[in-house]
C-alpha cells in the first residue's frame, strides 16, 4: 500500500474486505431526546476490534455525528465483560490488510475527537489498548466496578497514549500508565480523574445515559459551541493527528500491530 493510499485511507476511510458495513459488531439505539447509544457487540472477543467492526463503528459514529438532532453519544457495550479489549490480533491479515486496519483505527480516533456533540464512554470490564484510547478520547466517562483499564502499547512498541493522557490528567501520571501498562481499577480511575461517574458494572450504562440526558437538556447549539471551543483551545485535533501519523509509520515501517497471517 503506497504512502498516498495510506494517507487517503486515514482521511477518508477504507472499504472493509468483509463487504458492506453491517450491524453485527455494533448496535445503535436512541434514548430520550437526541441521545445516541452505540454498543460494541462482540462479547466472545471481549469486543476486540477487527476490520469489519471498525468500519461498522466508524459508520455508526459518523451517522450520529452528522445528524443535527443528535445531542450526545454514549459509547457502550452489549456485555459488561468488556468495553473493548483492543485490536483483534486473531484477525487474518496480510501486510496491506494490516495497514488498512491501522488506518481505520486512526480514522476512528480522529472521529471520536471530532464528534461535535458530547461523547460518553461506558468503561466496564476490559478497557485495554484501543479500548482505553477510545474511552480517553471521549469527553466524559462512567466506570463500572469491574473496570480493568490499561494502556498496553508499550509492550509492543505501539506509539499511542501521550496525545490524550498528558492533557487529561498530567504528563507525570500519563507516563506511569503508558510506560508500565499496569492495570487500573475503578477506584484509582476515579482518583486520578479519568472517571466522572462510577456504578456497579450492570448499572454503568444507565448512569451514562442519565449523564447524557442532563447534557441534552442544555442548549444544543451551546453545547456544540462549547465542545468546539474546548477542541480549539486544547489543540486536540493536532495532537491526535500527530499520534495517528506515528501509528501509521509504526505499521508501515516498524513491527506493527500483530495479526494472524492471511492464508
Amino acid at each position: 500500500m503506497s504512502e498516498d493510499a495510506v494517507r487517503d485511507a486515514v482521511e477518508n476511510g477504507v472499504e472493509s474486505a468483509h463487504g458492506a458495513v453491517g450491524t453485527a459488531g455494533v448496535t445503535r439505539a436512541r434514548a430520550g431526546d437526541g441521545i445516541e447509544i452505540l454498543r460494541l457487540n462482540r462479547p466472545a472477543k471481549r469486543n476486540a476490534l477487527d476490520s469489519a467492526t471498525l468500519h461498522e463503528l466508524l459508520a455508526a459514529l459518523d451517522a450520529a455525528a452528522t445528524d443535527p438532532n443528535t445531542k450526545a453519544v454514549v459509547l457502550s457495550t452489549t456485555s459488561t465483560t468488556a468495553f473493548c479489549a483492543g485490536a483483534d490480533i486473531s484477525e487474518e491479515l496480510d501486510t496491506d490488510g494490516g495497514q488498512q486496519r491501522m488506518a481505520a483505527f486512526c480514522r476512528l480516533y480522529a472521529a471520536v475527537e471530532a464528534c461535535p456533540v458530547a461523547t460518553i464512554a461506558v468503561c466496564v470490564g476490559n478497557c485495554v489498548g484501543a479500548g482505553a484510547e477510545i474511552a480517553a478520547g471521549c469527553d466524559l466517562r462512567v466506570g463500572g466496578d469491574n473496570l480493568k483499564l490499561a494502556w498496553a502499547g508499550a509492550r509492543l512498541g505501539v506509539p499511542v497514549g501521550p496525545a490524550r493522557l498528558g492533557p487529561l490528567f498530567g504528563v507525570s501520571r500519563a507516563k506511569d500508565l503508558i510506560f508500565t501498562g499496569r492495570v487500573v481499577g475503578m477506584t484509582e480511575a476515579e482518583e486520578i480523574g479519568f472517571l466522572h461517574r462510577s456504578a456497579a458494572a450492570d448499572d454503568a450504562e444507565r448512569v451514562a445515559v442519565q449523564l447524557a440526558e442532563t447534557i441534552a437538556a442544555q442548549s444544543a447549539t451551546g453545547i456544540r459551541q462549547l465542545k468546539a471551543m474546548f477542541r480549539d483551545l486544547d489543540a486536540s485535533a493536532q495532537r491526535v493527528a500527530h499520534e495517528n501519523e506515528l501509528l501509521m509509520q509504526f505499521q508501515r515501517h516498524g513491527s506493527g500491530i500483530p495479526a494472524r497471517p492471511a492464508g
